[in-house]
Formats: C-alpha cells, sequence, structure tokens
C-alpha cells in the first residue's frame, strides 16, 4: 500500500528520498524487519492472547520423551506467522503484482483450512480436527485457481531478448525483446535445463495440455502443503526448515527479476518477479521470529494454522518462479518426512493382509519420531535436520550456471 504512495511522491512531487521506495533491496529489508517486530515484539502478547482463551494443544500419548511435558502449550501459532507475513507484504510490496495476489490468496486460503482444523482440535476437543476430505478439497481448490492464473492469465509471461543484455560505461543496454506467453519451467542439472510443458505433452492435443498443467500444479501444493503439515512434529523443525528453503527461493526471485543476472545464469527472465523477494523477505521474518518463541522448549506451537500455509506458499512460490521441478531437492525434508509417513503406513498394511500382523520399517513414522524413539533429544534431531535443509539448498543453487 506504501508503494503507489512513495511513486507518486518521487514521480510527481519529486520529494528527496522517496525514490529509495523503488529498490526491491531496500523493500525486502523493511519487510523483513517489520517481519520480526511483529513476531518477535508483539509475538509475547499473541501468545498470551491465545492461552487466555485456553488454545492448548491436546497431546496423545506417543511414549515420546518429553511428549506429556508440552501438553496445554498454546497452539495456533500460525497466526503469528501469517500476521508477520500478510502486513509486511501489504505495506511494501507492489499489491497490483499478480504473483503478490496469487501468493496473498494462498497465505489466507491455506490459513483458514488450517485454522479451522485447529479451532476443531481445541474448542471442540476432536483431535482428529477437519476431516481430511474438506482439507483436500480446499487445497485442491487453491490449486486450481494458481495453476488456471500461471496458465491463462496475460502478466504471467517470461521475456526473450535477442542478444545478451549488457552494461557499457554504467548505462544497461537493453535489446529487443518480447514477452512470450509459454508454459516453461526448469529441468535441474541439465545443460539444456528447459522443459516445454506444451510441446512435452503437445501430443495428447491442446485442450488438454493446461488441465494436466493445473493438475500437476494441484498435485505440488497439496504435497508440499501436507509435507510441512507432518514435519511440523517438534519445536522448530517446520519454522526452521521453511525459513531455509525461503531464503532460497528468495535468492532465485531476486535472479528471475534482473535482466543481467537471469542471462549470466541462465534463469529465466521473469517480468515483476523481483517482487517477490519482498514476500519472501517477509515469510523469512516471520519464519525466523516465529522460532523466538518456537525453539525447543516451545512456547507455542503454530498448528495446522501455520504448517498447512507454510508449505502451500512454498509451493506457489517455487511455480511462480518456474521452479517446481526444484522441489524434491529444495524440499528434501518435507519430502523424506512424507514419504516416510507413506513407507510406513504401505509397509504395515501390506504385512497385515500378507502375514496376518503389520510391521513398521520406522520405529515411529514421521521421521523425527524414529530418531526420538532411538532416544536422541528432539533440539539435536531438528538442529541435524536444519543441516541436511542447509545443504539441499545449497544443492538447489547449485543448479545456476548450468549452460
Amino acid at each position: 500500500m506504501l508503494y503507489p504512495i512513495f511513486d507518486y511522491l518521487d514521480s510527481v512531487m519529486d520529494i528527496p528520498g522517496t525514490g529509495v521506495f523503488r529498490y526491491i533491496s531496500f523493500r525486502a529489508g523493511m519487510a523483513a524487519l517489520l517481519s520480526l517486530i511483529i513476531t518477535v515484539t508483539f509475538g509475547k502478547n499473541i501468545i498470551d492472547w491465545i492461552r487466555s482463551m485456553q488454545i492448548g494443544e491436546t497431546v496423545r500419548d506417543l511414549g515420546l520423551a518429553g511428549q506429556q511435558e508440552k501438553k496445554g502449550t498454546p497452539t495456533m501459532g500460525g497466526l503469528m506467522i501469517m500476521a508477520g507475513i500478510i502486513i509486511p507484504t501489504l505495506l511494501f510490496a507492489n499489491v497490483n503484482n499478480i504473483y503478490i495476489i496469487l501468493l496473498l490468496i494462498t497465505t489466507v486460503w491455506l490459513g483458514t483450512i488450517g485454522f479451522v482444523d485447529d479451532y476443531i482440535k481445541v474448542f471442540r476437543k476432536n483431535k482428529d480436527g477437519l476431516a481430511g476430505r474438506f482439507k483436500i478439497v480446499g487445497q485442491i481448490t487453491i490449486g486450481v485457481i494458481v495453476g488456471a492464473t500461471l496458465y491463462f492469465h496475460e502478466g504471467v509471461v517470461v521475456r526473450e531478448f535477442t542478444n545478451p543484455v549488457s552494461i557499457e560505461e554504467g548505462v544497461v543496454e537493453t535489446p529487443a525483446y518480447r514477452d512470450v506467453k509459454v508454459a516453461k519451467t526448469t529441468i535441474p542439472f541439465m545443460k539444456n535445463n528447459e522443459l516445454n510443458y506444451e510441446s512435452f505433452l503437445g501430443f495428447l492435443g491442446e485442450s488438454a495440455t493446461p488441465v494436466l498443467y493445473i493438475l500437476l500444479v494441484t498435485f505440488i501444493i497439496t504435497a508440499v502443503s501436507n509435507g510441512a503439515n507432518i514435519t511440523d512434529g517438534i519445536d522448530g523443525l517446520a519454522a526452521g526448515s521453511s525459513a531455509i528453503i525461503g531464503l532460497t527461493i528468495a535468492i532465485f526471485a531476486y535472479i528471475s527479476g534482473n535482466a543481467i543476472f537471469s542471462q549470466y545464469l541462465n534463469v529465466f527472465f521473469i517480468p515483476n518477479s523481483g517482487e517477490l523477494v519482498i514476500f519472501c523477505a517477509a515469510f523469512v521474518g516471520a519464519c525466523v521470529g516465529f522460532l523466538w518463541y518456537n525453539a525447543y522448549p516451545a512456547q507455542v506451537f503454530m498448528g495446522d494454522t501455520g504448517s498447512l500455509m507454510l508449505g502451500g506458499v512454498i509451493a506457489v512460490l517455487s511455480l511462480t518462479l518456474r521452479k517446481e521441478l526444484l522441489i524434491p531437492i529444495l524440499c528434501g525434508v518435507f519430502l523424506i518426512e512424507l514419504l516416510s509417513v507413506i513407507t510406513q503406513v504401505s509397509y504395515f498394511k501390506y504385512t497385515k493382509k500378507k502375514y496376518g500382523e503389520g510391521r513398521r520399517v520406522f520405529l515411529m513414522s514421521p521421521l523425527h519420531h524414529h530418531y526420538q524413539k532411538k532416544n536422541i533429544h528432539e533440539s539435536k534431531i531438528v538442529v541435524r535436520f536444519w543441516i541436511m535443509g542447509i545443504l539441499l539448498a545449497i544443492i538447489t543453487l547449485a543448479t545456476l550456471k548450468l549452460r
């Protein structure tokens, strides 16, 4: 909301100093700072309010060390993260940007689904929360909205230059270009790292391509959202992992929005995608600020209000930057956690059907509970998962400059 005001003050009234608002780096820094202030400074007040509403975590006895001590810890802390993302984005980003609009809708949409789930668990004392089919319907709906927008919206384009962008005597020389409406994405670790969905799926017919693309987008959003939800099982794991992923995506967003860097590093130049840096800065600031209270021993849990939203936002950010095929690497922690649950459940059902008794691959799933069962302290588990997340982020960034 401040962006058009300062743009007017600079371009029309020519007030000195107001032009600084044009710089993405300045607005991103302010967004991150404000996000930290909201989550850290006002976090205690929010936690006290949640506690006064008796919004406490109900804990099932799974036989894990220190588990029962968590009973009654305030939950729905995802509201803190949502505030830390939405308020700075509205203030410092260009809210007319189609990518920012999509991400704000995703944040509110999935946050609301998670909030309803937490509300049912806490206030109606139903440990199952919102029925799984309603969650899936909500995730599919936002997937269809995002997929259809990315495929059909005229503002979602890739800019192709006839010659490389160059700098001569401090002046950027931009050659002729054309904005192409094309469904392309990045294939990691390949020399020609582009995949055109329309060419790849063209044999199915023109009408089938958008349908399949939207289905793919829906699957990605649902998978990453649920992966983050499953990862949120011990103090600080989901928030810290999300902050690492968000920072990595911010780097991609900055490069994709810069004509020179995008060409030099062989990344799609996506007009107006630079605004996503502001959103990512708020996202990382909110996750780090939330960790102030969520690190072991946690004073608040994010609940599904936060975890479903974090995963969905990460998925949409990756899709808008055409990096969705990097998700298995970048979100490897989420993927491993999700696969551990799928493997455990599938193997248990298979062995029960074949041998009459269910057998397990892990001591407990998700994977972080397996290590807890091996008597490894949860803070050590979290730090090791963070280290894994950092290594995966470095591997993801290594896909840059592969010509």
